[in-house]
């Protein structure tokens, strides 16, 4: 049985290592694009809940710092493009694209993770199950026949 919880502590381990990297990404995302810097915004923009930045000291931290650095010095508005350029649209598509199909991957590991705890939770029951109770066969016509 302990090799069950290892295996969740290891999953959680690796979804906040997932959450962490998306809102670094999204850091840097948000500052590249000149967008002020919120926890609600960065919790948008990462995919990663409100809770969870608030419980990272480190990206707490930085979303204050940043925060605080826009507050004193107001972002300058990024050079307008046009919106419905060819190489604009390509380019948020393939953006979109990019993320989805990250998203999914994350999904895909996560999920395959849990299978493996279940097949093994279910293996170990099975097992349980096989050592534990073998039901007697004997029968009351056996029992009445001197």
């Amino acid at each position: 049985m302990r090799g069950n919880l290892d295996n969740l502590r290891q999953a959680a381990a690796l979804k906040s290592a997932a959450a962490q990297d998306r809102a670094e990404k999204g850091l840097r995302e948000m500052i590249c694009r000149r967008q002020p810097v919120t926890f609600r915004g960065l919790a948008q923009t990462a995919d990663v809940s409100l809770d969870f930045l608030y419980r990272s000291t480190e990206l707490r931290r930085r979303v204050e710092q940043l925060r605080g650095q826009q507050r004193n010095h107001p972002p300058r508005p990024a050079p307008h493009l046009p919106d419905d350029s060819p190489s604009s649209v390509v380019r948020t598509l393939t953006a979109q694209l990019t993320e989805l199909k990250r998203r999914q991957r994350d999904e895909v590991q996560a999920l395959r993770q849990a299978l493996e705890v279940a097949q093994s939770e279910n293996l170990e029951l099975r097992r349980r199950l096989g050592r534990g109770s073998t039901p007697s066969r004997s029968t009351s016509s056996d029992q009445a026949e001197p």
